[in-house]
Protein backbone atom coordinates (compact mmCIF):
# COMPACT_ATOMS: atom_id res chain seq x y z
CA UNK A 1 0.00 0.00 0.00
CA UNK A 2 2.91 2.25 1.38
CA UNK A 3 4.72 1.64 -2.11
CA UNK A 4 1.66 2.27 -4.28
CA UNK A 5 0.91 6.01 -2.52
CA UNK A 6 4.70 6.54 -2.96
CA UNK A 7 4.46 5.56 -6.84
CA UNK A 8 1.50 7.57 -7.00
CA UNK A 9 2.88 10.71 -5.36
CA UNK A 10 6.21 10.82 -7.29
CA UNK A 11 3.94 10.20 -10.40
CA UNK A 12 1.97 13.69 -9.25
CA UNK A 13 5.51 14.97 -8.72
CA UNK A 14 6.53 14.61 -11.94
CA UNK A 15 3.36 16.35 -13.75
CA UNK A 16 3.44 18.88 -11.54
CA UNK A 17 7.25 19.56 -12.79
CA UNK A 18 6.39 19.13 -16.51
CA UNK A 19 3.63 21.62 -16.00
CA UNK A 20 6.17 23.83 -14.10
CA UNK A 21 8.89 23.47 -17.03
CA UNK A 22 5.52 24.26 -19.50
CA UNK A 23 4.83 27.08 -18.17
CA UNK A 24 8.35 28.86 -17.48
CA UNK A 25 8.80 27.68 -21.50
CA UNK A 26 6.13 29.38 -22.16
CA UNK A 27 7.20 32.35 -20.68
CA UNK A 28 9.99 32.69 -21.98
CA UNK A 29 8.75 31.83 -25.66
CA UNK A 30 6.12 34.91 -24.66
CA UNK A 31 9.24 36.90 -23.27
CA UNK A 32 11.55 35.90 -26.55
CA UNK A 33 8.69 37.17 -28.91
CA UNK A 34 8.74 40.85 -27.40
CA UNK A 35 11.99 43.91 -26.41
CA UNK A 36 10.52 45.67 -23.37
CA UNK A 37 11.16 49.31 -23.53
CA UNK A 38 10.76 51.32 -20.43
CA UNK A 39 9.66 54.99 -20.95
CA UNK A 40 9.89 56.79 -17.58
CA UNK A 41 8.53 60.50 -18.70
CA UNK A 42 6.52 63.55 -17.13
CA UNK A 43 2.96 62.68 -17.88
CA UNK A 44 1.74 64.76 -15.26
CA UNK A 45 3.88 67.80 -13.46
CA UNK A 46 5.70 70.76 -13.87
CA UNK A 47 6.73 69.40 -17.38
CA UNK A 48 3.75 67.48 -18.36
CA UNK A 49 3.54 69.31 -21.81
CA UNK A 50 7.50 69.12 -22.54
CA UNK A 51 6.38 65.18 -21.75
CA UNK A 52 3.04 64.84 -23.94
CA UNK A 53 5.32 66.47 -27.29
CA UNK A 54 7.89 63.67 -26.12
CA UNK A 55 5.57 60.74 -26.36
CA UNK A 56 3.98 61.96 -29.51
CA UNK A 57 7.27 62.08 -31.37
CA UNK A 58 8.01 59.14 -30.02
CA UNK A 59 5.29 57.09 -31.35
CA UNK A 60 5.40 58.72 -34.36
CA UNK A 61 9.41 58.22 -34.29
CA UNK A 62 8.85 54.23 -33.87
CA UNK A 63 5.99 54.18 -37.13
CA UNK A 64 8.72 55.72 -38.83
CA UNK A 65 11.49 53.46 -38.12
CA UNK A 66 9.92 50.34 -37.97
CA UNK A 67 7.84 50.93 -41.44
CA UNK A 68 4.49 50.99 -39.18
CA UNK A 69 4.74 47.71 -37.75
CA UNK A 70 6.32 48.55 -34.36
CA UNK A 71 8.58 45.33 -34.76
CA UNK A 72 12.54 45.09 -35.44
CA UNK A 73 14.67 41.45 -35.74
CA UNK A 74 10.95 40.21 -35.98
CA UNK A 75 10.21 41.14 -32.54
CA UNK A 76 7.36 43.35 -30.70
CA UNK A 77 8.53 46.14 -29.22
CA UNK A 78 6.33 46.66 -26.05
CA UNK A 79 6.93 50.23 -24.67
CA UNK A 80 5.71 50.37 -20.98
CA UNK A 81 4.67 54.11 -19.98
CA UNK A 82 5.31 55.57 -16.60
CA UNK A 83 4.15 58.59 -15.46
CA UNK A 84 7.42 60.42 -12.95
CA UNK A 85 5.33 63.31 -12.04
CA UNK A 86 8.38 65.67 -12.73
CA UNK A 87 9.80 64.31 -9.32
CA UNK A 88 13.14 62.44 -9.47
CA UNK A 89 12.41 60.08 -6.55
CA UNK A 90 9.07 59.22 -8.24
CA UNK A 91 11.10 58.66 -11.56
CA UNK A 92 13.83 56.11 -9.72
CA UNK A 93 11.27 54.53 -7.57
CA UNK A 94 9.85 53.45 -11.34
CA UNK A 95 13.02 53.03 -12.86
CA UNK A 96 14.01 50.50 -10.30
CA UNK A 97 10.51 48.59 -10.81
CA UNK A 98 10.75 48.10 -14.43
CA UNK A 99 15.00 47.06 -13.74
CA UNK A 100 13.17 44.59 -11.42
CA UNK A 101 11.38 43.25 -13.76
CA UNK A 102 14.21 42.88 -16.42
CA UNK A 103 14.04 45.79 -18.51
CA UNK A 104 17.03 46.17 -20.60
CA UNK A 105 16.04 50.01 -21.80
CA UNK A 106 14.74 52.91 -20.39
CA UNK A 107 13.92 56.31 -21.75
CA UNK A 108 11.98 59.57 -20.90
CA UNK A 109 13.46 61.93 -18.16
CA UNK A 110 11.49 65.33 -19.49
CA UNK A 111 13.41 67.27 -16.48
CA UNK A 112 17.11 67.36 -15.98
CA UNK A 113 16.70 66.64 -12.08
CA UNK A 114 15.35 63.34 -13.06
CA UNK A 115 17.68 62.51 -15.74
CA UNK A 116 20.62 62.61 -13.28
CA UNK A 117 19.12 60.68 -10.93
CA UNK A 118 17.71 58.15 -13.21
CA UNK A 119 21.51 57.95 -15.11
CA UNK A 120 23.95 56.17 -12.07
CA UNK A 121 20.96 53.53 -12.29
CA UNK A 122 21.68 52.42 -15.53
CA UNK A 123 25.43 52.55 -14.77
CA UNK A 124 24.90 50.49 -11.61
CA UNK A 125 22.69 47.80 -13.66
CA UNK A 126 24.14 47.50 -16.66
CA UNK A 127 21.09 48.86 -18.99
CA UNK A 128 20.86 51.26 -21.90
CA UNK A 129 19.32 54.40 -20.69
CA UNK A 130 18.33 57.45 -23.33
CA UNK A 131 17.49 60.48 -21.04
CA UNK A 132 15.03 62.34 -23.13
CA UNK A 133 14.36 66.71 -23.22
CA UNK A 134 16.23 67.36 -20.28
CA UNK A 135 18.69 69.88 -21.14
CA UNK A 136 21.66 69.24 -18.17
CA UNK A 137 24.89 69.05 -19.75
CA UNK A 138 26.09 66.95 -16.82
CA UNK A 139 23.92 63.92 -17.97
CA UNK A 140 26.37 64.09 -21.31
CA UNK A 141 29.66 61.99 -20.31
CA UNK A 142 28.19 60.85 -16.78
CA UNK A 143 28.44 56.57 -17.50
CA UNK A 144 29.07 54.43 -20.91
CA UNK A 145 25.10 53.28 -20.35
CA UNK A 146 23.63 57.06 -20.60
CA UNK A 147 22.87 58.70 -24.13
CA UNK A 148 20.77 61.56 -24.75
CA UNK A 149 17.88 62.59 -27.70
CA UNK A 150 17.73 65.76 -27.25
CA UNK A 151 19.89 69.05 -26.86
CA UNK A 152 21.94 70.14 -24.17
CA UNK A 153 22.28 73.53 -22.60
CA UNK A 154 25.62 74.34 -24.09
CA UNK A 155 24.70 73.74 -27.56
CA UNK A 156 21.94 76.93 -26.23
CA UNK A 157 24.57 78.66 -25.35
CA UNK A 158 26.77 78.05 -28.25
CA UNK A 159 23.73 79.72 -30.34
CA UNK A 160 23.72 82.75 -27.41
CA UNK A 161 26.95 83.77 -27.76
CA UNK A 162 26.14 84.93 -31.77
CA UNK A 163 23.96 88.03 -30.22
CA UNK A 164 27.20 89.44 -28.75
CA UNK A 165 29.30 91.69 -30.75
CA UNK A 166 32.82 92.66 -29.26
CA UNK A 167 34.11 91.74 -25.85
CA UNK A 168 33.65 93.25 -22.27
CA UNK A 169 29.45 93.19 -22.47
CA UNK A 170 27.70 92.84 -19.50
CA UNK A 171 25.71 89.77 -19.75
CA UNK A 172 22.55 88.80 -16.82
CA UNK A 173 21.36 85.06 -16.47
CA UNK A 174 17.71 85.37 -15.38
CA UNK A 175 16.77 82.05 -14.60
CA UNK A 176 14.82 79.54 -11.83
CA UNK A 177 16.48 78.23 -8.67
CA UNK A 178 16.54 74.12 -10.47
CA UNK A 179 18.81 71.90 -12.34
CA UNK A 180 17.87 73.82 -15.39
CA UNK A 181 18.01 76.91 -14.60
CA UNK A 182 21.92 77.23 -12.73
CA UNK A 183 23.02 74.70 -15.58
CA UNK A 184 22.30 77.42 -17.98
CA UNK A 185 24.05 80.04 -15.93
CA UNK A 186 27.12 78.21 -14.90
CA UNK A 187 27.65 77.24 -19.47
CA UNK A 188 26.96 81.46 -20.05
CA UNK A 189 29.58 81.92 -17.45
CA UNK A 190 31.79 79.18 -19.20
CA UNK A 191 31.58 79.98 -22.49
CA UNK A 192 30.74 83.48 -22.65
CA UNK A 193 32.24 84.54 -19.59
CA UNK A 194 35.66 83.05 -21.41
CA UNK A 195 35.37 85.53 -24.50
CA UNK A 196 36.07 88.52 -22.51
CA UNK A 197 32.32 89.18 -21.41
CA UNK A 198 31.32 89.22 -17.49
CA UNK A 199 28.49 86.84 -16.31
CA UNK A 200 25.94 87.20 -13.72
CA UNK A 201 22.89 85.88 -12.09
CA UNK A 202 19.10 86.82 -11.15
CA UNK A 203 17.50 83.45 -9.83
CA UNK A 204 13.96 83.09 -9.07
CA UNK A 205 12.91 80.02 -6.90
CA UNK A 206 9.96 77.24 -8.51
CA UNK A 207 7.59 78.71 -6.15
CA UNK A 208 7.57 82.29 -6.97
CA UNK A 209 4.62 84.05 -8.41
CA UNK A 210 5.25 87.54 -8.03
CA UNK A 211 8.34 88.15 -10.39
CA UNK A 212 8.33 91.79 -9.75
CA UNK A 213 11.32 92.20 -7.34
CA UNK A 214 13.60 89.91 -10.36
CA UNK A 215 12.63 91.72 -12.79
CA UNK A 216 14.00 95.24 -10.79
CA UNK A 217 17.07 93.29 -10.26
CA UNK A 218 17.38 92.60 -13.63
CA UNK A 219 16.94 95.65 -14.76
CA UNK A 220 19.70 97.48 -12.24
CA UNK A 221 22.35 95.67 -13.29
CA UNK A 222 22.47 97.72 -16.79
CA UNK A 223 23.14 95.00 -18.49
CA UNK A 224 24.25 94.50 -22.39
CA UNK A 225 22.33 91.12 -22.80
CA UNK A 226 19.99 89.79 -20.69
CA UNK A 227 19.79 85.62 -21.65
CA UNK A 228 16.68 84.40 -19.95
CA UNK A 229 16.35 80.19 -19.07
CA UNK A 230 12.97 79.62 -18.21
CA UNK A 231 10.73 76.47 -18.30
CA UNK A 232 6.90 75.61 -17.12
CA UNK A 233 3.46 77.62 -17.09
CA UNK A 234 5.20 80.68 -15.37
CA UNK A 235 6.63 81.94 -18.18
CA UNK A 236 3.96 84.40 -19.30
CA UNK A 237 3.91 86.09 -15.87
CA UNK A 238 7.38 86.34 -15.75
CA UNK A 239 7.92 88.00 -19.00
CA UNK A 240 4.83 90.41 -18.19
CA UNK A 241 6.93 91.76 -15.25
CA UNK A 242 10.20 91.98 -17.44
CA UNK A 243 7.87 93.96 -19.96
CA UNK A 244 6.40 96.34 -16.58
CA UNK A 245 9.62 97.47 -15.74
CA UNK A 246 11.20 98.29 -18.58
CA UNK A 247 13.84 95.74 -19.17
CA UNK A 248 12.91 95.74 -22.76
CA UNK A 249 14.02 99.18 -23.31
CA UNK A 250 17.82 98.67 -22.63
CA UNK A 251 19.83 95.50 -23.46
CA UNK A 252 18.96 92.73 -25.90
CA UNK A 253 16.65 90.08 -24.27
CA UNK A 254 17.72 86.57 -25.78
CA UNK A 255 15.88 83.46 -25.19
CA UNK A 256 14.79 79.86 -26.25
CA UNK A 257 11.97 79.90 -27.78
CA UNK A 258 9.36 77.28 -25.69
CA UNK A 259 6.76 75.44 -27.28
CA UNK A 260 3.92 76.89 -29.26
CA UNK A 261 1.13 76.95 -26.61
CA UNK A 262 3.09 79.62 -24.93
CA UNK A 263 3.82 81.96 -27.34
CA UNK A 264 0.61 83.83 -27.47
CA UNK A 265 1.23 84.17 -23.28
CA UNK A 266 4.38 86.02 -24.46
CA UNK A 267 2.19 89.30 -25.35
CA UNK A 268 3.01 92.15 -26.15
CA UNK A 269 6.63 90.86 -25.93
CA UNK A 270 6.97 88.06 -28.63
CA UNK A 271 8.38 90.33 -31.39
CA UNK A 272 10.58 91.82 -29.05
CA UNK A 273 12.83 89.22 -28.30
CA UNK A 274 15.70 87.21 -30.26
CA UNK A 275 15.11 83.46 -30.34
CA UNK A 276 17.31 80.57 -30.10
CA UNK A 277 15.40 77.13 -31.19
CA UNK A 278 16.20 73.71 -30.21
CA UNK A 279 13.40 72.75 -32.99
CA UNK A 280 10.50 75.22 -34.92
CA UNK A 281 8.57 72.81 -37.59
CA UNK A 282 9.55 75.33 -40.40
CA UNK A 283 12.86 74.93 -40.29
CA UNK A 284 14.90 72.08 -41.61
CA UNK A 285 14.40 70.95 -44.67
CA UNK A 286 14.59 66.91 -45.21
CA UNK A 287 12.65 64.16 -45.93
CA UNK A 288 12.00 62.89 -41.83
CA UNK A 289 11.11 66.49 -41.14
CA UNK A 290 8.70 66.51 -44.23
CA UNK A 291 6.92 62.73 -43.59
CA UNK A 292 6.55 64.48 -39.56
CA UNK A 293 5.07 67.15 -40.69
CA UNK A 294 2.65 65.15 -43.03
CA UNK A 295 1.71 63.01 -40.45
CA UNK A 296 0.40 65.59 -38.05
CA UNK A 297 -0.92 67.85 -40.67
CA UNK A 298 -3.83 64.83 -40.96
CA UNK A 299 -4.75 66.09 -37.25
CA UNK A 300 -4.49 69.49 -38.26
CA UNK A 301 -1.40 70.13 -36.02
CA UNK A 302 2.28 71.15 -36.50
CA UNK A 303 5.51 68.96 -34.71
CA UNK A 304 5.74 71.01 -31.79
CA UNK A 305 9.23 71.79 -29.69
CA UNK A 306 10.10 68.32 -28.33
CA UNK A 307 8.62 66.38 -30.39
CA UNK A 308 11.66 65.57 -32.25
CA UNK A 309 13.47 64.00 -29.16
CA UNK A 310 10.78 61.63 -28.72
CA UNK A 311 10.95 60.85 -32.83
CA UNK A 312 15.14 60.82 -32.12
CA UNK A 313 14.51 58.41 -28.94
CA UNK A 314 12.70 56.18 -31.22
CA UNK A 315 15.49 55.94 -33.91
CA UNK A 316 17.91 55.20 -31.06
CA UNK A 317 15.45 52.41 -29.41
CA UNK A 318 15.50 50.74 -33.22
CA UNK A 319 19.04 50.90 -34.49
CA UNK A 320 19.88 49.69 -30.56
CA UNK A 321 17.96 46.60 -31.07
CA UNK A 322 18.73 46.31 -34.72
CA UNK A 323 21.98 45.50 -33.94
CA UNK A 324 22.36 44.25 -30.17
CA UNK A 325 19.35 42.45 -29.84
CA UNK A 326 18.63 43.47 -26.11
CA UNK A 327 22.27 42.61 -25.57
CA UNK A 328 22.90 45.88 -23.76
CA UNK A 329 26.95 46.16 -24.32
CA UNK A 330 26.10 45.85 -28.03
CA UNK A 331 23.35 47.66 -28.11
CA UNK A 332 25.72 50.97 -26.03
CA UNK A 333 28.05 50.18 -28.97
CA UNK A 334 25.83 50.40 -31.70
CA UNK A 335 25.46 53.96 -30.37
CA UNK A 336 28.64 55.23 -29.84
CA UNK A 337 29.40 57.15 -33.58
CA UNK A 338 26.24 56.59 -34.84
CA UNK A 339 25.12 59.34 -37.53
CA UNK A 340 21.43 59.33 -38.02
CA UNK A 341 18.83 62.08 -39.91
CA UNK A 342 16.33 63.06 -37.75
CA UNK A 343 13.56 65.74 -37.96
CA UNK A 344 16.33 68.35 -37.52
CA UNK A 345 18.79 67.35 -39.82
CA UNK A 346 21.78 65.48 -39.67
CA UNK A 347 22.71 64.50 -36.18
CA UNK A 348 25.36 62.33 -34.83
CA UNK A 349 25.99 60.54 -31.24
CA UNK A 350 30.05 61.69 -30.09
CA UNK A 351 31.37 58.36 -28.95
CA UNK A 352 33.37 59.84 -26.20
CA UNK A 353 30.61 61.25 -24.25
CA UNK A 354 27.73 60.47 -25.78
CA UNK A 355 26.53 64.38 -26.45
CA UNK A 356 24.03 64.17 -29.52
CA UNK A 357 25.66 66.64 -31.91
CA UNK A 358 22.30 68.67 -34.11
CA UNK A 359 22.00 71.75 -35.73
CA UNK A 360 19.84 74.94 -33.96
CA UNK A 361 18.18 77.61 -35.04
CA UNK A 362 17.38 81.24 -35.07
CA UNK A 363 14.39 82.56 -34.76
CA UNK A 364 12.21 85.41 -34.52
CA UNK A 365 8.09 85.26 -34.03
CA UNK A 366 6.56 87.62 -36.67
CA UNK A 367 2.42 88.35 -36.67
CA UNK A 368 0.66 86.66 -39.80
CA UNK A 369 -1.91 87.67 -41.91
CA UNK A 370 -4.38 85.81 -39.76
CA UNK A 371 -2.85 87.59 -36.67
CA UNK A 372 -1.25 84.74 -35.27
CA UNK A 373 2.29 84.84 -34.57
CA UNK A 374 4.44 82.49 -36.71
CA UNK A 375 7.99 81.75 -36.53
CA UNK A 376 10.35 83.12 -39.20
CA UNK A 377 13.55 81.51 -39.52
CA UNK A 378 16.25 83.56 -39.20
CA UNK A 379 19.55 81.17 -39.82
CA UNK A 380 20.92 77.80 -39.06
CA UNK A 381 23.85 77.00 -36.77
CA UNK A 382 25.26 73.81 -38.01
CA UNK A 383 26.39 70.68 -35.33
CA UNK A 384 29.41 71.75 -35.85
CA UNK A 385 29.14 75.11 -34.35
CA UNK A 386 27.15 74.21 -31.35
CA UNK A 387 29.01 71.02 -30.88
CA UNK A 388 29.90 71.36 -26.95
CA UNK A 389 33.17 70.92 -25.40
CA UNK A 390 34.15 67.21 -25.08
CA UNK A 391 33.70 65.39 -20.90
CA UNK A 392 35.42 63.25 -19.70
CA UNK A 393 33.41 60.17 -19.49
CA UNK A 394 32.72 58.86 -15.73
Amino acid sequence: MRHRFTTALLAVSAFMLLVGTATVAAKSTKSAATYNVGIVYSRTGLLAAYGAEYIEGLKYGLKYATKGTNKVNGKQIKLTLVDDKTDPATAVNAAKDLIGQGYKILAGSVSSGVALQVAPLAAQNRILFISGPAASDAITGVNKYTFRSGRQTLQDVETVSSFLKGSGRKVVVLDQDSVFGHGNYAAVKALVGSKGHSVSEVSVPLTATDFTPFAQQVKNQKADLVFVAWAGTTAGAMWNALDQQGVFNGPDVVTGLAERATWSALGNVATKIHFLSHYVYNAPKNKVNDWLRTQLRKRNQVPDLFTPDGFNAALMIVHALQKGNYDVDKMVSSLEGWKFLGPKGFEAIRPQDHALLQPMFRVQLVKGSNGKLQPKVLGTANSFQTAPPIQQMH
